[in-house]
């Protein structure tokens, strides 16, 4: 893990970290007034964001999982990168918001199919505290369709 802050990235990483900063306010967050933005890019270099949306059964869908859940329904399973930011009502973060369980593993398997390890981008509302590191690195020992010798190749 690397960190840095905003001036530290270079060109592609800060258009990736943009593009999740403002889909962050799309949020629909009643219930934890938190707001998160993601931002995927494909292989090929498109950007795919999502934001988190909550409900009164509180099964929320994180921004991560939304990303990759808007990809996968435009055919995109193959990414090599994912930003995330985060900010509540009232307050900037501190510290950077780092992807759930849940995200992780959906990401770890969407690095799986794209034969990456994705680089992820957490960032503070700032953008003065950015941490550079990979899904590996925030899931060791992580355990997907690759390891059960699922062949995803229909999948890519």
């Amino acid at each position: 893990m690397i960190e840095t802050n905003y001036e530290g990235l270079n060109a592609e990483q800060k258009e990736l970290l943009d593009a999740a900063a403002e889909v962050m306010e799309t949020a629909y967050n009643p219930y934890s007034g938190f707001f998160v933005g993601a931002a995927l890019r494909t292989k090929d270099g498109r950007i795919f964001t999502g934001s988190n949306v909550e409900n009164a059964a509180h099964g929320s869908i994180c921004a991560e999982r939304s990303a990759i859940v808007r990809a996968n329904a435009e055919g995109c399973r193959q990414f090599t990168d994912v930003a995330v930011i985060a900010r509540g009502t009232d307050f900037d973060t501190k510290e950077v918001t780092s992807p759930c369980g849940a995200c992780r593993q959906m990401l770890f398997e969407a690095a799986q199919l794209s034969s990456e390890n994705l680089k992820a981008i957490l960032s503070t509302t700032n953008k003065d505290k950015i941490v550079l590191t990979t899904i590996e690195e925030l899931l060791p020992l992580g355990f997907g369709p690759g390891d059960l010798g699922i062949d995803l190749e229909r999948f890519r």
